[in-house]
């Protein structure tokens, strides 16, 4: 079996796809999406496609450490980004030739389901912003069934060094209100989205401290790893990070320091599901858990469920909301009680329905917009 060539889908933003076809016929997916880059991974794979062309699919390792090592320059978003795709979609096919779902190919499981959180936000305060955010919470309990939730107003507002109590305490009341919506059965996780600075963050968990927050992520933006640390030190609750952070090299002085509690990597950028299971590895011996990060689509949340079902250190997986696994990319794992049950098929555990999905084809642009401070025009982390 020989791989024969490579094929790539853009359906819908946000959401990138790579196909791999063996001279058997057999197939394999991933997903490559890079948010705010949807060009860049499209020529990446291109290029991938030269050397993978007439190998075998089988030697999934081998194809990894050649794409991240054989280039003077490694690593970064988008080589990773697309490296993840492949590796993903490597798997799957492997899966499928042995007729067993990817996890039995990771060691076996070592659960029996993989929980998951939803998005939740609570950012409007007016009534109407209230009714909507009722109405979103009811919806996921009926559909999901979820017993935690990440969200909260943090991550919709541009944050400065230091705001004015006014604006602090708007964002404590919204925090109060969802756990007292929630009660104390349910967790609720709030993400800062990388737009603090230390000393301010450590003030607002303080407020959050009565929420008893499962963790909040991304305090402090990801490139300051002994900053991070100043914020975990200083918090009475856990603090997650890393969906940014791309290969075990990169998540090393995290670990060595004990800078985090959570980590988060992503099954599309930071390496696939070969990478994701090295990092969970790595993780367990400083008694961190993994909670992978997916906020794109169904195919890298079958990867990271693969993973997750795998690694002993695993804590709770982010999943993208029902609504969004709807359409022409089914996946087999069945989501109920805020648990996805393992999916038997082989491979991924993934259906695409690849004449919708080359129908849906599009592109527009998403870097993300401009961000500005209304009062002065300076720039606004996104």
């Amino acid at each position: 079996m020989k791989i024969a060539r490579l094929e790539q889908f853009f359906p819908r933003p946000r959401q990138r796809l790579v196909k791999i076809i063996t001279d058997d016929g057999t197939v394999g997916w991933g997903e490559t999406t890079l948010e705010g880059k949807p060009k860049s991974v499209f020529g990446a794979i291109e290029e991938l496609a030269d050397y993978l062309i007439g190998k075998d699919p089988l030697r999934i390792e081998h194809h990894w450490q050649h794409i991240y090592r054989s280039a003077f320059f490694r690593g970064g978003p988008v080589l990773m980004s697309a490296l993840s795709g492949i590796d993903q979609a490597l798997w799957d096919i492997a899966g499928k030739y042995y007729g067993v779902p990817v996890y039995q190919l990771l060691g076996g499981p070592v659960r029996d389901r993989v929980r998951v959180y939803a998005h939740w936000n609570l950012h409007d305060l007016s009534e109407q912003g209230q009714a909507q955010s009722r109405e979103r919470l009811n919806y996921l309990k009926s559909a999901g069934g979820y017993s935690a939730f990440k969200g909260g107003p943090a991550r919709h507002w541009k944050w400065r060094a230091h705001e004015p109590p006014a604006k602090i305490d708007q964002l404590v009341d919204s925090a109060h209100m969802m756990r007292e919506w929630v009660g104390p059965e349910t967790e609720i996780c709030f993400d800062f989205h990388g737009r603090m600075t230390p000393a301010f963050a450590i003030e607002v968990c303080h407020r959050l401290k009565d929420m008893r927050p499962m963790f909040v992520e991304e305090p402090v933006p990801q490139e300051n790893i002994d900053a991070l640390k100043l914020v975990s030190d200083h918090v009475p609750f856990p603090i997650a990070t890393g969906e940014r952070l791309l290969s075990r090299w990169e998540y090393r002085r995290l670990f060595e320091i004990q800078a985090c509690a959570y980590i988060q990597p992503d099954a599309s950028h930071a390496g696939g599901i070969s990478e994701l299971k090295r990092i969970a590895n790595m993780a367990e011996v400083y008694y961190m858990h993994i909670m992978p990060h997916c906020a794109i689509g169904p195919l890298a949340l079958a990867a990271c469920l693969n993973v997750d079902a795998a690694v002993p250190n695993f804590l709770i997986q982010e999943a993208p909301g029902p609504q969004q696994l709807e359409g022409p990319i089914q996946i087999d794992w069945k989501l109920k009680d805020g648990h996805f049950e393992l999916s038997t098929k082989p491979g991924l555990g993934v259906e695409v329905d690849e004449a919708e999905v080359a129908k849906m084809a599009q592109y527009s642009e998403e870097l993300g917009g401009e961000h500005f401070y209304d009062d002065d025009g300076s720039v606004a982390d996104w």
